[in-house]
């Protein structure tokens, strides 16, 4: 018969190594809030005395400004809080396509340095070598440069059918908005989950019949396949404002202009070329004998780097690979040297003109802090899932 040992008692004595850690934790955790209550206090009253106004007060006034690129109507009327939105808006807008465009690139080259023709692994090694070894702010001004000297004017555009390419920018056909569009919309998300788990199911019959189903081409058809039933079930909307070429310049249509593509391309391009390497490090962690046993299982070279290689290289991809797409979100920030109103840009004109220096810096931390740590969380949600379970 075995006895219980009765529990331990919590020991509140100095000699207690549990006690004196929690003391040592509180008193640091204290002594961190004195000294930002400190600076803080020291730095609102070395404003004051030097008659300088301080608060967020001056977001509720006009801006007195124009911002070149918005995805929302504003102009110099509007409150600063609307011209911070607009250069959040910006930034995202960059940072998550950034994301997109370098993840499919990097991967496609990090696989590419696999290959067993020379020319396509001569390539990628290349372009790795050749984007990661200059730094990003000559890139931008690179790409900006050639948008805005080496294309035509807008009258001479390059036209490849309905969209036109200038020193304007690239000028493409823009759907006229209806009810139908969000149906589609609401397809594509609905295609999106029974893809989801379509793919769950044929990877669980694979791991149990052996058998290989497609969890790429089926799919991407019934994302689309979903997204059209919705469009139609909308009313089949067809409606597009097309541009024209007018007597000084393209007319109608949506636009991006050179800042946006150039801060885009130049992210993208050298992102990618850092993402390229994390992938073949992953690849090559994974051993042999496994790429050695799918072959043996009759799966030809694609079907071994998809359903074997790739996922169990995942656990070494995805941390570095988070690293990379915070890089690309708080390099974003170098897009005030070509133009483009990001956020920092935004922040640096209303500091000229309100003289608010401390809150308009605090704007853009608060704004990149944010970005960043939920980049983080989606990324260690996803490394989480990811990661492989051991029996």
């Amino acid at each position: 018969m075995t006895t219980k040992s009765p529990p331990k008692k919590q020991s509140w004595s100095w000699r207690s190594q549990a006690f004196r850690a929690v003391v040592y934790q509180i008193i640091a955790i204290a002594a961190v809030t004195l000294m930002v209550w400190f600076l803080a206090h020291n730095t609102l009253q070395n404003m004051n005395a030097r008659g300088i106004q301080s608060g967020f007060d001056f977001l509720g006034g006009p801006a007195g400004f124009d911002i070149g690129e918005s995805l929302y109507p504003f102009d110099s009327g509007s409150p600063y809080w609307q011209a911070f939105l607009v250069g959040l808006v910006n930034t995202l807008r960059v940072a998550i396509l950034g994301i997109i465009l370098t993840t499919i690139l990097g991967t496609l080259l990090g696989i590419g340095r696999f290959s067993r023709n020379a020319l396509i692994r001569g390539l990628c090694y290349g372009y790795i070598e050749f984007f990661r070894n200059i730094p990003v702010l000559l890139q931008l001004l690179m790409w900006y440069l050639f948008l805005t000297e080496a294309l035509p004017f807008a009258m001479d555009a390059i036209t490849f059918g309905p969209f036109f390419l200038s020193k304007g920018g690239l000028i493409f056909p823009k759907p006229i908005w209806e009810v139908g569009h969000l149906w589609g919309f609401i397809g594509l998300v609905a295609g999106c989950l029974v893809a989801f788990v379509y793919r769950r199911w044929a990877f669980k019959q694979f791991e149990a019949t052996g058998r290989l189903r497609s969890t790429f081409w089926v799919p991407v058809a019934i994302v689309i396949g979903m997204g059209v039933l919705g469009w139609l079930a909308g009313g089949a909307p067809f409606h597009f404002d097309f541009p024209k070429k007018g007597d000084f310049s393209i007319e109608n249509g949506g636009s991006l202009t050179p800042e946006f593509l150039a801060v885009l391309l130049g992210l993208t391009l050298y992102t990618a070329a850092f993402v390229a390497e994390v992938v073949r490090a992953g690849i090559q962690s994974v051993a042999t004998g496994q790429r050695e046993a799918a072959a043996a299982l009759g799966l030809n070279e694609g079907q071994a780097m998809r359903l074997v290689t790739l996922p169990q290289a995942l656990r070494v991809i995805i941390p570095p690979m988070t690293n990379q797409f915070l890089n690309l979100t708080k390099n974003s920030s170098l897009a005030v040297a070509i133009g483009y109103p990001d956020v920092v840009s935004i922040a640096n004109t209303s500091l000229n003109q309100t003289g608010r220096a401390v809150e308009c810096i605090a704007i853009v931390m608060l704004v990149y802090l944010t970005t960043s740590l939920s980049t983080s969380f989606l990324m260690n949600w996803y490394n989480t899932r990811s990661a492989i379970k051991e029996r």
